[in-house]
């Protein structure tokens, strides 16, 4: 099928949608609660957005989105399949000297991962990490928005 549209505007439509994809589906991971539609609607955002990151992103969007990942589907208690997510992002970002707000997120969904996965030890482990780091993050701002997503998650 023939279009009109040209690569650079094919480009700025997979990095629009990756943005506001992943917007959503942090937006509607941050809700104390969710419906079911809610449920879906971040399940479909949170792969809508790494679907575009892989269109024309890089290794570290790429990790950012299975970070996203691994925290939707353990937030849905999709555990072994949050834990794969989380753990391939959380290597690549450790990896890589990532801001301490991203290592904060990092352990945060590792152990969110964990524990939707029955890994009762690793939660444990990484939930504290995650606590630790995140009352290290130094902007105050990107401290909150830590805070705002990790008070969610099950505590040990």
């Amino acid at each position: 099928m023939p279009t009109d549209i040209s690569p650079d505007e094919i480009e700025r439509s997979h990095r629009w949608h990756a943005v506001e994809c992943n917007n959503l589906a942090w937006q509607l991971s941050d809700l104390a609660s969710r419906t079911h539609r809610q449920d879906e609607e971040m399940l479909d955002a949170a792969h809508a957005s790494a679907f575009h990151w892989a269109r024309v992103g890089n290794e570290l969007h790429a990790a950012r989105a299975k970070l996203l990942l691994g925290h939707v589907h353990a937030a849905l208690g999709l555990g072994q399949t949050a834990f794969a997510y989380a753990q391939q992002s959380f290597d690549f970002l450790v990896a890589h000297a990532p801001a301490d707000w991203e290592a904060a997120f990092a352990h945060a969904v590792l152990a969110h991962a964990a524990f939707a996965a029955g890994e009762k030890s690793l939660h444990r482990q990484y939930h504290a990490r995650a606590q630790a780091l995140g009352k290290a993050i130094a902007d105050p701002e990107e401290r909150e928005i830590f805070f705002r997503t990790f008070r969610l998650i099950p505590g040990p």
